[in-house]
């Protein structure tokens, strides 16, 4: 399975909005909406200069922004409100498949060309 990178980007991207839009429509919990967002905010902001040609953030890089989102609901304290940790575990979780996914697979396709 071949991920390219603007198809990673793009799952980034989405995961991003996801976590920006969760403390306004079904995230509660106010310890949850500052990591929520800036955490989102983030990862919509690397994403987006990824898709536009500007370089981008690396898949290292949307990988540790997913692991940082993946453990806000612990570090941050709003583990007991379902919706506002759930969405942090599933965007995080799959930021972090992603990003290593595509990480490993340019890593490889750089040691096969050396």
């Amino acid at each position: 399975m071949d991920l390219s990178r603007s198809f990673s980007d793009v799952v980034a991207l989405v995961a991003g909005l996801v976590a920006v839009l969760a403390p306004f429509f079904w995230a509660d919990a106010q310890a949850a909406t500052q990591p929520l967002l800036v955490l989102g905010a983030l990862l919509v902001v690397s994403a987006l200069w990824s898709i536009l040609g500007a370089g981008g953030a690396s898949s290292w890089v949307t990988a540790a922004f997913g692991a940082l989102l993946f453990v806000a609901p612990w570090a941050f304290g709003f583990d007991g409100d379902a919706a506002s940790a759930w969405t942090a575990w599933i965007t995080g979780a799959v930021t972090v498949l992603i990003g290593l996914l595509t990480a490993v697979q340019a890593r490889g396709r750089t040691t096969v060309a050396a």
